[in-house]
């Protein structure tokens, strides 16, 4: 199976990636995460994007709050599937990072989850790499399946409470 690479601006983001890292294991997909920041080690950011395929990787998630441009950086320097994760920090509770993420010129995507969306970021990541993982495809038809009976649960105790 091909690893996810986690890269965060800073480990300040920690808190928050480790939430996807948790999904990731759970999900038993085999990961990497690093500090690299797009404005402080840029070239470090877009070299280990240029050679993350041969290095392994299948999908990248970029968490990063302010002004956000790692997951554009290292889109910029990869064919890999790049997924943001927009970090709140700052003055502007993460609408700043959001918007930098999200916005990204023609012909350099970047797949963007809400703001703080950690787990998602791991799940969509989980999802690109299941489109040639079988194994991988049936652990999340089983999660979903598990949240539908949470929820169900969830409701059967309301009402009988009510």
């Amino acid at each position: 199976m091909k690893k996810v690479a986690v890269i965060m601006g800073s480990d300040s983001d920690l808190p928050v990636v480790k939430k996807a890292v948790d999904k990731l294991r759970e999900l038993d997909i085999p990961y990497e995460a690093h500090v690299m920041s797009a404005h402080r080690t840029p070239a470090a950011a877009a070299n280990f994007a240029a050679h993350a395929a041969e290095n392994g990787f299948g999908v990248i998630i970029a968490a990063a709050g302010m002004a956000a441009h790692l997951a554009g950086v290292l889109a910029a320097h990869t064919t890999l599937p790049v997924i943001g994760i927009p970090i709140a920090s700052g003055g502007l509770g993460g609408l700043d990072a959001l918007l930098a993420t999200v916005q990204m010129p023609s012909g350099i995507p970047v797949a963007t989850v809400a703001v703080g969306g950690a787990v998602n970021a791991a799940v969509l990541a989980a999802q690109m790499l299941a489109l040639s993982d079988e194994g991988l495809a049936e652990k999340l038809k089983n999660s979903k399946k598990e949240m539908e009976e949470g929820v169900a649960a969830k409701d059967a105790a309301l009402q009988a409470q009510l």
